[in-house]
């Protein structure tokens, strides 16, 4: 029964971050004022740049080398104060949400790219473990000073002196750090103050599966833009990031769906495994994905249903005019109807003619097909010809079947975290 109990608990581990004057401080306390209202246990992870800097240092005053020493001490502080927190909510007997104040990869933001490798490699750390496997998502409060600069204020922080223009490239540099976490969303200032905080809010209640009523209703949808090639040339792009997918769908009970995704860069990898769950009550899509690790995904891949192709992209994501997207690029081997194939995908609140004017304009779009079953992952990957197949799904895809990110109202996401994969052994014990 206690067993039961641990496994039925959450620990999430949420990064919120910004630009300056993004609405990160009031962000925080009001999520966490709403989660303890919910009876979970929230623990606050302090930013630990603002404390360093606290104690008088000040990056005019250090040399390069300086810096990025600085830097590199900031994060393995970062690390063990994280640590310390991520320890608390293992032992909690309550649900619970841990907020930091910032995460592992905004130190990169501040030093070049090859100074970063470096620290990397000397302490043995990747961006796949530092990004995708230690946060459940991530969040980025676009600074006021993009798009609401006649709230931009520095006046009520001790440690923040930009200028709207420095405050800009801020709040980019620091979203381009996280580009690539499979659960980010980014808030603009599309709407008032009080408006971006329920869409804040609501994005963390969405990810993590709960029911909050119309409190707070957002009508973000997700957007899925077939894409003519050959791809752009990468200067074209804004900064990015490139991984390695494989999807692999399993034996299932009809009409629910499994399905593995395997994701990394650079030979490091996360696990994720999704179960779809159709034809719940109110015509809700149901998806339980749960992070899982080399092993279990290894034992997994034994159910693979072979009257499915294994489904192999490039996903690159990037941000376009404070846009997240993220656009695949299907590789062989696989069904001749994906050679060439290329999807863009998108989440947005926007009605469709603003969302038109956000988009990557170094791309040719040829039309939008979201909800087209021609396009779902799941009918591209079948071994059968769809005319005479009987696993050809004809009704309209309308979730995340195989994006990062929050989906659309009808569709309810729950994601469980660090667990093991559901029916396997965790430390002997099924």
């Amino acid at each position: 029964m206690q067993k039961q109990e641990e496994k039925s608990r959450m620990v999430y581990r949420l990064v919120l971050t910004g630009g300056p004057c993004g609405g990160k401080t009031t962000g925080q306390a009001r999520l966490s004022t709403f989660f303890e209202n919910l009876g979970w246990k929230v623990f606050r992870v302090p930013e630990t740049a603002s404390v360093l800097l606290s104690g008088g240092i000040k990056f005019t005053d250090l040399s390069e080398d300086e810096g990025v020493t600085f830097q590199e001490n900031l994060l393995k502080t970062m690390l063990q104060v994280e640590e310390t927190f991520f320890e608390l909510g293992r032992t909690c007997r309550r649900n619970c949400l841990i907020i930091c104040d910032r995460g592992a990869m905004d130190a990169s933001a501040f030093i070049s790219k090859e100074r970063w490798e470096s620290i990397m490699a000397d302490n043995s750390w990747n961006n796949i473990e530092l990004r995708d496997n230690r946060y459940n998502q991530i969040i980025h409060m676009v600074s006021a000073a993009n798009g609401a600069e006649d709230y931009y204020s520095t006046e009520d922080h001790s440690c923040r002196s930009e200028g709207v223009e420095l405050a800009r490239e801020l709040d980019s540099k620091a979203a381009a750090a996280w580009i690539g976490h499979p659960y980010f969303d980014v808030i603009d200032n599309s709407t008032d103050f009080e408006g971006k905080i329920r869409r804040m809010i609501g994005s963390v209640c969405h990810k993590i599966g709960l029911d909050t009523g119309d409190r707070l209703l957002t009508n973000s949808k997700k957007h899925k833009f077939l894409v003519a090639g050959p791809m752009p040339d990468d200067a074209l792009f804004p900064p990015f990031q490139d991984f390695e997918v494989v999807h692999n769908y399993l034996q299932s009970n009809s009409p629910n769906q499994v399905r593995l995704r395997k994701r990394g860069q650079k030979g490091y990898y996360s696990y994720i495994h999704t179960v779809r769950r159709q034809n719940q009550p109110g015509g809700q899509v149901i998806e339980v994905k749960t992070q899982i690790n080399h092993r279990d995904y290894i034992n997994l891949l034994t159910q693979k249903d072979n009257s499915h192709f294994t489904i192999y992209k490039k996903r690159r994501c990037f941000i376009f005019d404070n846009q997240y997207f993220q656009l695949d690029i299907y590789e062989q081997p696989s069904h001749p109807r994906c050679r060439g194939l290329i999807l863009l995908e998108t989440y947005s609140t926007l009605d469709d003619a603003r969302l038109q004017r956000k988009l990557p304009t170094f791309l040719t779009i040829e039309r939008e097909v979201t909800g087209s079953a021609d396009y779902s992952m799941y009918n591209l990957s079948l071994r059968e010809d769809w005319k005479t197949s009987k696993k050809y799904l004809r009704t309209n895809f309308v979730g995340p079947e195989d994006a990062e990110g929050h989906g659309p109202n009808q569709l309810k996401l729950k994601l469980n975290g660090h667990g093991a994969a559901p029916g396997l052994a965790v430390n002997g014990a099924a």
